[in-house]
């Protein structure tokens, strides 16, 4: 089938494209900019990346007509207009209008549960999309969802850095509504198996977890399965505004994100019960299940990423690997390091000369130090070096890093810490456009994570900086 994605670049856009791919779907990504997109799926011929902005109804004639299928995946939770809900409104309208054109024969619309007679403007913005959606010219499935659980979602990200970041909270009294979350796998499931199904059309589902929780104890179980002890004390006198301000400057998220949330938060998202996940043979995991996936490192000294539910097999693992493969954006703290490659053959003969006895060109003596430091509290230190002094493949290790992923064609190198830390951490290394692009993250653990991060900074600002400059430095 050919499918249209709206949305691609988004959370769950990101994440289907690749399982349709792996169905042997063609897929055409509707974006707003196609740069880096088009870069990603370069050198895979069932994607097609067009540029569309559905605010304009002019661009949307980059869309081909002879689509089978498309997935409506367009929110603005997160945006700075106020009248969001008159955006998606329009967004849809513009959509509806022009897909009817097409011969496309169904639309799948992912909304959230909106079963409350008091709904949030987010929510009540969504059920009007469902409205505007609806058609006599292809067939309309929705599947509505509560609390999506995954690595990168807005809401699993707040609940992540609540929970690390403070052992006692203070928290709003909406903390005890009752929700209903589902795993990410699960919503990708749903959406990938009513891909088609023509019994599906025109029906709407609500789709979601095994369990009732309040997000109270959706945060002491996530506490739970990362080991933390943590104490809630809900309080009545918290307005909404006064929230909105507490998840801003505890977490990561932005003032308009952390207001949509909290206005959503207060509604009860409870799913009614449906036929539909016999009619797809779905079993949605539990709330502790999906936080364990979300977690789980990659087998075979693979990563943790944004990319991590994307259910790559292994039918195209080397090329799923260059285009899929990123260290995770939310929760972390980065050190990001660019210069002017004078020499881009040296200076990626180097890259992937680094470490063991070529040592790592600036600073290696702290390496070094690092190495006895991480070898005490029983890590595996320095003492594995290197394989081959000049080659890197996915899966060595070096040091006390794993290759995660190694192409010389692609100037990219990506590597993770497997030494002791309060926290994961990664460094890679990338030429683009004649630009060497150095990136240290780490995704801390608790409190330490983040002390730890801060301890070591001031040496960071030296040893990477030195680091990339010695990599850059032309010997011809």
């Amino acid at each position: 089938m050919r499918v249209l994605v709206t949305g691609a670049t988004g959370y769950i856009g990101k994440r289907i494209i690749p399982i349709l791919l792996e169905q042997g779907h063609t897929v055409i990504c509707a974006v707003r900019g196609t740069l880096r997109t088009q870069k990603k799926y370069s050198d895979e011929a069932n994607v097609h990346v067009v540029m569309a902005d559905f605010l304009n109804p002019d661009t949307l004639e980059n869309i081909p007509k002879d689509i089978d299928a498309a997935y409506y995946l367009i929110h603005s939770m997160s945006t700075s207009v106020d009248k969001f809900h008159e955006m998606e409104e329009k967004c849809a309208s513009n959509f509806k209008a022009y897909i009817e054109q097409t011969i496309v024969k169904q639309v799948i619309y992912l909304s959230g549960i909106t079963n409350d007679t008091k709904l949030s403007k987010h929510l009540l913005s969504r059920k009007n999309v469902e409205h505007t959606l609806k058609s006599n010219h292809y067939g309309l499935t929705v599947f509505k969802a509560g609390i999506i659980v995954g690595s990168g979602s807005a809401s699993f990200e707040i609940i992540r850095d609540l929970v690390e970041k403070l052992p006692v909270m203070i928290a709003p009294k909406w903390l005890n509504t009752k929700t209903q979350p589902i795993g990410v796998r699960d919503v990708l499931t749903f959406l990938t198996k009513g891909l088609g199904r023509e019994d599906l059309y025109n029906t709407s589902h609500d789709i979601f977890g095994p369990e009732i929780l309040t997000y109270k104890e959706m945060l002491l179980q996530f506490a739970d399965s990362r080991g933390l002890k943590r104490y809630i004390i809900t309080v009545p006198v918290m307005t909404p505004k006064l929230s909105s301000y507490w998840l801003y400057f505890v977490t990561s998220t932005s003032y308009k994100l952390a207001s949509s949330l909290v206005n959503s938060m207060g509604i009860e998202i409870i799913g009614e019960e449906s036929n539909i996940n016999s009619l797809l043979d779905v079993k949605p995991m539990s709330y502790k299940q999906a936080i364990k996936f979300a977690f789980v490192k990659i087998e075979d000294n693979a990563i943790v990423s944004s990319w991590k539910d994307a259910f790559i097999s292994s039918r195209n693992k080397k090329q799923a690997s260059s285009k899929y493969l990123s260290v995770p954006k939310h929760g972390c703290f980065k050190d990001i390091k660019e210069r002017l490659v004078k020499n881009e053959e040296k200076t990626v003969e180097k890259i992937w000369a680094i470490g063991g006895q070529n040592g790592w060109y600036y600073g290696t003596f702290l390496w070094k130090i690092r190495g006895y430091i991480d070898k005490l509290f029983g890590g595996i230190g320095l003492r594995r070096g290197r394989t081959n002094s000049n080659s890197l493949r996915t899966g060595d290790a070096l040091d006390f890093w794993r290759v995660i992923f190694s192409d010389k064609k692609e100037k990219k190198l990506l590597l993770y810490a497997e030494m002791k830390l309060p926290g994961e951490a990664w460094l890679e290394f990338k030429i683009e456009d004649n630009l060497l692009k150095q990136t240290a993250t780490f995704r801390p653990r608790g409190l330490w994570g983040r002390l730890y991060w801060y301890t070591v900074l001031p040496f960071h600002g030296f040893i990477f900086r030195g680091m990339i400059n010695k990599l850059v430095e032309s010997n011809t």
